[in-house]
């Protein structure tokens, strides 16, 4: 379940302790030749997303803060479970915690 924001930009959110803000990628609605895909043949979004940002890490046992793995512009792959989702505009967001990132795309 989604919630849409009363701010108008995503550059509003500032994530806290180990969160991380991602945008999904949006599935091809077209093909390589230009033909438009209906929508009961695109498949559910990819679990694939792009880090907007991070905050700034949580603290351990010891109380020493651990910043996060990943950074703003990194490409990460999701759970298929999980996160907050909320819009901004027509856009849709998500934070996730820094541990249910599972891996973090490297290129």
């Amino acid at each position: 379940m989604s919630f849409t924001a009363t701010f108008k930009s995503i550059k509003s959110v500032v994530p806290l302790l180990d969160r991380v803000l991602v945008r999904k990628f949006k599935p091809e609605t077209k093909t390589a030749s230009g033909i438009f895909l209906p929508q009961s043949a695109i498949k559910d979004p990819l679990p694939e997303a792009t880090v907007i940002a991070v905050g700034p890490g949580a603290p351990n046992k010891e109380g020493v803060v651990v910043p996060p793995n990943v950074k703003a512009g990194d490409r990460v792959i999701l759970p298929s479970w999980g996160g907050s989702s909320f819009k901004v505009g027509e856009e849709e967001y998500y934070l996730y915690r820094d541990s249910e990132i599972l891996a973090k795309v490297q290129e």
